[in-house]
């Protein structure tokens, strides 16, 4: 069925205020998840929002945190996210890195003590309206193996840099470092349909297109082999090392039936912003001509099939975007019926 953004933005937050959170933080949670929806990343938007709920419940998740920061030079600060959603702290801390590069050309905020912060792609972006380049990145909980290994010591990591344009749109990549994230899994999965191979492998290291291998022991794999595998890493690293926050396989999972691991390393898990003002390296004006020349180049780059258009990153979902403004925002069955229950359970209606 299809909703409009309208209705699932005013019924995500009040299942925010429902659960303690301050109006101001909760329409701002609901900003991040709904951007989801709209940019077409499904996994990732009202689509979790019984997840947040469960973990509140499970005395994992605090609605009404008071994130501070803990350190700080003029360029950068650390965040203690106070057990909060990272889908609060993450935009604050990315406003703060935006502030700081306002001041002296870039600015970094690392983040420890929190929880799922959405999409890579929301905070990355926020720096875009300031002509500024956007970073975003965070740990999760462990679901990768590394390269020749069969034990989870990783999360999907995901990493996302945004850069404004003048004309055309801006170039985001946004992507996880695994083959798959976690959430595509779980769509196969509502859908009862097969993965792709490379997506996975069983407990034992094999291949397989089971989307529920996860559950048997299995593991995710990360993109392109040991690429990825490193990629991932450094986000790990940057995200949780640097910030305090726990790390590989000590990471806490997302659901909330399973506990975190006893003699943790840090607190909670990490992020990792950063904005970049594009006239501390070069007037704004020529990035921006130039970066329209790069995109339409790339654009107009000889196809393979005539019929099948060269994209940049972040083009698929800026056109979903604007769809999905129009024509509402589609939810699988299995997704609906969460939200019904979740509705009943708090005295809301979908």
């Amino acid at each position: 069925m299809l909703y409009t953004q309208v209705r699932l933005r005013e019924f995500t937050q009040q299942v925010f205020i429902s659960c303690g959170m301050p109006l101001e933080d909760a329409i701002l949670a609901a900003d991040v998840l709904l951007s989801a929806d709209l940019r077409g990343i499904d996994s990732h938007g009202v689509a979790r929002l019984s997840g947040y709920v469960r973990l509140q419940e499970a005395g994992r998740a605090n609605m009404h945190a008071k994130h501070r920061v803990i350190h700080e030079t003029p360029s950068t600060a650390t965040i203690d996210a106070d057990e909060g959603l990272g889908l609060v702290v993450a935009p604050k801390a990315m406003e703060l890195a935006i502030e700081k590069a306002s001041q002296v050309g870039t600015g970094w905020v690392a983040i420890q003590n929190s929880n799922h912060f959405g999409i890579a792609g929301y905070h990355a972006m926020k720096a875009l309206p300031h002509d500024m380049i956007g970073i975003s990145m965070t740990n999760a909980s462990p679901l990768v193996a590394p390269t020749f290994s069969k034990e989870r010591m990783l999360g999907t990591n995901p990493i996302c840099i945004a850069f404004p344009s003048g004309e055309q749109i801006p170039f985001v990549v946004d992507m996880a470092t695994s083959n798959a994230a976690n959430g595509k899994l779980e769509i196969a999965q509502q859908l009862n349909k097969e993965i792709p191979l490379g997506w996975v492998q069983t407990k034992d290291g094999a291949d397989s297109t089971n989307a529920n291998e996860l559950k048997s022991g299995g593991a995710l794999l990360p993109l392109g082999g040991h690429k990825g595998y490193g990629l991932g890493a450094a986000v790990d690293i940057l995200s949780a090392v640097l910030s305090g926050a726990n790390y590989g396989p000590w990471v806490p999972p997302f659901v909330a039936f399973l506990n975190p691991l006893e003699n943790l390393p840090g607190n909670g898990i990490g992020h990792f912003l950063g904005a970049m003002r594009v006239d501390a390296f070069r007037p704004k004006s020529e990035f921006k001509l130039h970066m329209d020349l790069w995109i339409q180049r790339f654009k107009e780059s000889q196809r393979i099939d005539p019929n099948q258009e060269v994209l940049i990153p972040g083009e698929p979902e800026y056109r979903m975007q604007k769809i999905r403004e129009i024509e509402g925002i589609p939810l699988n069955e299995n997704v609906e019926k969460d939200l019904q229950e979740l509705a009943a359970k708090l005295g809301l209606k979908l």
